[in-house]
């Protein structure tokens, strides 16, 4: 098998432009970063309102794919269409979104039961675009066996690359992935497949790529949310020591910060934000629930950066390698994710 490339996934809300200039900063291994999905762009006006996100192409040299939510054809074409004049080689379109508020209006995931409008809208899209349209998108929404059609349609068209959550879009996040059932879909495949779901650690991956040995994509969100290390890790790179790891955390966590603060001409806003994103990262954490309990309580500034120099001063940086992420019976603190 080939060297692999690690993908991060995107997350409504977190992986904004400030999350992805500064990761790129401070951490490696990552070869692909997405954008929060854009919906809603029925005119360019709409669309300009974000355009801020697609200012630049890469991020430290790292590519940049930004994703649509959308059933709209007419809608999709025009946010490719734009990004093509951005300079983007490549959009993604979200099928993958769980959540009822977008699966009810046949969006996201929603709209994986109907093959036959999936069908619909790629053959419109196709004679109207000249950059590549890749997928994102589950095994599934109400069985993990409607891949299997879906798959036929995605081979027809030759999607130059395909994503998927190995879950269903009913179970949100929650319960385990269908290994088994990735695995048969990948069988069928005839155009580059993605892994993505429940990589947490080094040990799950050399697990899944050891019975995925034909696999050399790999989406990493929560993982990587968790352990923003998790990339080079899986990589095999030049691994800091622990202490050094939490060292390069500080920084990264504190110009984040400054960034978000910037974005949002010191709003609130922002410690919400890093609030959002230490709800994952405090599983890397000794005691991770005293971590978040420090951080989640502040209200203002000067509280929350006291909250963060006391974590950082009192608690042990262990990284992904313990396991501490509740991977199973996770529910986003606000759902707003993907």
């Amino acid at each position: 098998m080939s060297e692999s490339r690690i993908y991060l996934a995107p997350f409504q809300g977190i992986t904004t432009f400030p999350y992805r200039s500064v990761y790129t900063k401070y951490f490696s291994g990552v070869n692909k970063l997405y954008t929060p999905f854009f919906s809603g762009v029925q005119k360019t006006k709409t669309l300009e309102k974000r355009a801020s996100e697609l200012n630049i192409t890469h991020h430290n040299n790292v590519q940049l794919i930004p994703q649509i939510l959308s059933k709209d054809s007419d809608e999709i074409i025009r946010f490719v269409n734009y990004c093509d004049t951005k300079g983007f080689k490549e959009v993604n379109w979200n099928l993958g979104c769980p959540y009822p508020r977008v699966a009810n209006k046949k969006r996201g995931s929603g709209i994986l039961p109907y093959p036959e409008l999936v069908r619909e809208i790629l053959t419109t899209v196709k004679h109207e675009i000249n950059i590549d349209l890749s997928i994102k998108c589950r095994l599934g929404y109400y069985s993990e066996k409607e891949i299997l059609t879906l798959m036929e349609v995605f081979n027809e068209f030759q999607v130059p690359e395909l994503t998927i959550h190995a879950r269903i879009g009913v179970q949100l996040y929650k319960g385990g992935i269908w290994f088994n059932a990735f695995a048969n879909a990948l069988k069928t495949a005839k155009i580059p497949v993605v892994y993505n779901g429940d990589v947490f650690s080094v040990k799950e991956f050399e697990t899944m790529s050891k019975k995925l040995i034909s696999v050399d994509r790999w989406m990493i969100g929560r993982g990587l949310l968790v352990d923003p290390f998790l990339p080079i890790k899986i990589s095999k790179e030049n691994v800091p020591d622990l202490d050094e790891q939490k060292h390069i955390v500080s920084k990264f966590v504190t110009e984040l910060y400054l960034a978000y603060r910037k974005k949002t001409n010191d709003r609130l806003q922002s410690i919400s934000v890093m609030k959002e994103l230490w709800s994952f990262m405090c599983y890397s954490f000794s005691n991770p629930h005293k971590v978040f309990s420090r951080i989640k309580k502040t209200k203002t500034f000067d509280e929350y950066e006291t909250a963060v120099s006391e974590v950082l001063s009192e608690f042990v940086w262990l990284g992904s390698d313990e396991e501490l992420f509740p991977k199973h019976i996770y529910a986003s603190m606000d759902e707003t994710q993907f």
